[in-house]
């Protein structure tokens, strides 16, 4: 699940961390985020959308608590020094150890009455379940990022290419149950990548190894998308079988299952380019609502924000929306009531940029109808659904107007 986690590696580096440490400089707190977090209950970990605080252009986290009402967030990805190790980084480059930093994001969001919680792994970089060697390593590396920023709540993102590598999803697992012990009271998740049959055959070898070792945290989280969805149904329906799973591999009953389970969605256009607008997260919300799901967040913050002068998927959601909407899902799953605005406006375009949306398999579209797919803008001739723009020759359905 590619996330578009680098997908804003043309921001220069001075850039990006120049962007992290403005906001450290104007942190209310100590730059070593030593301050106590605030008193959150776990509803709000529970809802805590991911931020990347040193790349794709980091929004200010406080501008987003005033205009959602968002508490947390869940900041990425701590992994494995590039040039290998067992000690904890940010993306692989910053060592925690001498970070100030994210610290000083970290003390900024509970300067305004919020926390923050931190995500290893993530897809793509090396990670610490793969270079320590054991559990007991793997733990002693996280617990110095709970201890640095006195973390009340730790995300495992156990994606590619750790997922499939046996020894080291032991030593994950058996570091959050060690962490879970020795640290009472914090709030762990488990994330991984989400199929239409819930997840995969690692996914359950994943949930095997959990029950075996007798771990249990406060859920186990799917990712529906990057894999052949279609909209929020497609993932309500993932969302239906991963609940058997769960009944299934961990043992629970239906009602217990559901507390445990969560969803990370991806806002807007996701990496294999299907399209979640808000209607789709309105959809999942009702289904993890209604069946009293234990968790509710999406990738990223970072992208959720209407795209002005660029596509980049890392940075925008390349979908109609305002600043921060896909966020106030989050806080309505905590039990808040968001700040009103009104509808979704479109968004200006620049040269380059289609003003048209994305082309969509299940949408009807009728003579005159406009959408934008692989960079250039077509129109319907007539009636058509399914028939990708770009497929169907001159003589087909779809007129290519050019690149937008």
């Amino acid at each position: 699940m590619r996330r578009s986690r680098l997908a804003a590696v043309g921001i220069a580096a001075a850039t990006v961390l120049g962007a992290a440490a403005t906001l450290a400089a104007t942190a209310n707190a100590q730059p070593d985020a030593a301050a106590a977090p605030a008193a959150l209950g776990n509803n709000w970990y529970a809802s805590a959308p991911y931020l990347m605080p040193q790349s794709n252009n980091p929004p200010d986290p406080v501008t987003v608590m005033n205009a959602t009402g968002q508490k947390a967030f869940q900041l990425a990805f701590i992994l494995a020094p590039n040039g290998g190790g067992c000690s904890p980084t940010w993306d692989g480059t910053s060592a925690v150890s001498s970070d100030t930093a994210v610290a000083g994001v970290i003390s900024k969001i509970r300067g305004a009455g919020g926390d923050a919680s931190v995500s290893v792994g993530g897809y793509g970089g090396t990670k610490l379940g793969q270079t320590c060697g054991s559990v007991s390593a793997t733990a002693d590396a996280y617990q110095q990022v709970i201890t640095k920023y006195g973390l009340k709540a730790i995300d495992f993102d156990l994606e590619e290419p750790e997922y499939e590598n046996t020894a080291a999803i032991a030593n994950e697992l058996g570091a959050a149950k060690t962490l879970q012990a020795n640290n009472p009271d914090l709030f762990v998740s488990v994330t991984m990548p989400g199929t239409a049959a819930g997840t995969g055959w690692f996914g359950t070898q994943l949930l095997d190894q959990a029950k075996s070792i007798g771990f249990s945290p406060n859920n186990f989280s799917i990712m529906p998308f990057d894999g052949g969805f279609n909209g929020g149904s497609s993932q309500v329906s993932a969302l239906e079988a991963f609940h058997g799973l769960l009944v299934s591999h961990m043992g629970w009953d239906s009602a217990t299952a559901y507390s445990h389970e969560g969803f990370s969605g991806m806002n807007g256009k996701s990496d294999a380019a299907e399209i979640f607008n808000l209607s789709d997260f309105q959809t999942v919300y009702d289904y993890a609502t209604s069946h009293k799901l234990g968790r509710f967040t999406f990738w990223s913050v970072n992208r959720d924000r209407a795209c002005v002068g660029t596509t980049d998927n890392g940075v925008c959601s390349n979908v109609q929306q305002n600043d921060w909407d896909f966020t106030k899902f989050t806080t309505q799953f905590a039990g808040a009531t968001p700040p009103q605005t009104g509808p979704p406006t479109s968004p200006p375009t620049s040269p380059g940029t289609c003003a048209a949306t994305e082309w969509s398999k299940t949408q009807v579209y009728t003579n005159g109808n406009t959408v934008s797919h692989n960079g250039h803008k077509w129109t319907a001739k007539w009636w058509t659904q399914g028939e990708e723009p770009g497929t169907t020759g001159p003589d087909g359905v779809w007129t290519d107007n050019g690149t937008c």
